[in-house]
């Protein structure tokens, strides 16, 4: 089938586009500029690349009507972000797709409540992201559901992997938290470093897209957690960590009211945004409706990561 890949060169689209081509389907990636995916594959000299601003064209209202006349079969949406993104291409897209496959995120639940979270479960979103990902997702379903729009949504969690930093055990993006615990030295948590973290490895979520466009008939209409088999607490992530480098986890646990201002601005927002949700969410739905089977375990997926920023000397260790 002829596949159109919307922003297939970041995360996802670094391992999905191969898996596409390997597959035998015909691929077009719509990128914003000429960045190179983050791990190279012979596979992408075989997809055209189209450059298109999605931002600019869908302020012009073009930016549909650009998407359906490539003629795609199927269309996977890595980057839309916003409900009125989401409204154009369905309109531009109605009758003349067979497939649209929106990425979308866990961060539509808001906080945990009763886990691990399902997808049946109500949605309690809080911050712009999570607020307008609900959105997106309440109304693509509504449009699969009452106008047979053939949608489906797969909602990762914290995407991991070679070639950029994952999300570390204090709950931010700092790659030296992970060189602290690998030279034993003392860590300090926020609060009792019980909340959880939910990663999954860039090449399960590109597998479970690829799964749930083979299991069309069981995928359409609905939405999917795509994570790892289990999550995190922010402890035994740290004490993991530490221990790949034959090291005790010197941990210390300290109030967030005083643990915001142990770190940088911008870091104290990542953590407070990621140990509020404290996501831990199931995937027994897509185990059982796309037979989704994630490779990577959260500890698995998140060692390649930091064995990658090891040998590129972005940590010491």
């Amino acid at each position: 089938m002829r596949v159109v890949v919307i922003g297939g060169k970041g995360h996802i689209g670094t391992y999905l586009i191969p898996r596409l081509v390997e597959a035998g389907h015909e691929v077009i990636n719509i990128t914003r500029s000429q960045r190179a995916p983050y791990q190279p594959h012979g596979a992408w000299q075989q997809v055209r690349q189209v450059t298109l601003d999605r931002d600019a064209a869908e302020a012009n209202g073009t930016f549909g009507a650009q998407i359906r006349a490539l003629e795609a079969a199927v269309v996977i949406d890595l980057i839309c972000f916003t409900l009125d993104s989401a409204r154009h291409l369905v309109e531009a897209l109605r009758g003349q797709v067979q497939h649209l496959l929106h990425c979308g995120t866990i961060w539509i639940h808001g906080p945990s409540a009763v886990v691990p979270t399902t997808e049946a479960q109500s949605r309690r979103p809080f911050g712009e992201y999570g607020i307008q990902k609900a959105a997106i997702e309440a109304y693509l379903l509504d449009e699969a559901r009452r106008a047979g729009f053939p949608v489906t949504a797969l909602h990762p969690g914290h995407i991991v992997g070679p070639g950029w930093e994952p999300l570390n055990p204090a709950g931010h993006f700092n790659p030296q938290v992970f060189a602290t615990l690998a030279r034993g030295e003392p860590l300090a948590l926020p609060n009792l470093g019980l909340e959880t973290v939910h990663h999954v490895h860039a090449d399960d979520v590109a597998q479970a897209f690829m799964q749930a466009m083979l299991h069309w008939s069981t995928s359409v209409g609905e939405s999917f957690h795509v994570v790892s088999p289990a999550a995190l607490t922010l402890r035994g992530y740290a004490e993991a960590v530490a221990g790949w480098f034959g090291q005790p986890a010197q941990l210390t646990y300290v109030p967030w009211p005083e643990w915001q201002h142990t770190v940088s601005e911008a870091e104290a927002r990542a953590t407070w945004d990621h140990i509020a949700h404290s996501p831990n969410c199931s995937i027994a739905k897509a185990q059982r409706l796309i037979h989704y089977q994630p490779r990577y375990s959260s500890l698995e997926a998140v060692y390649e990561s930091v064995m990658w920023l090891v040998d590129k000397g972005r940590i010491q260790v």
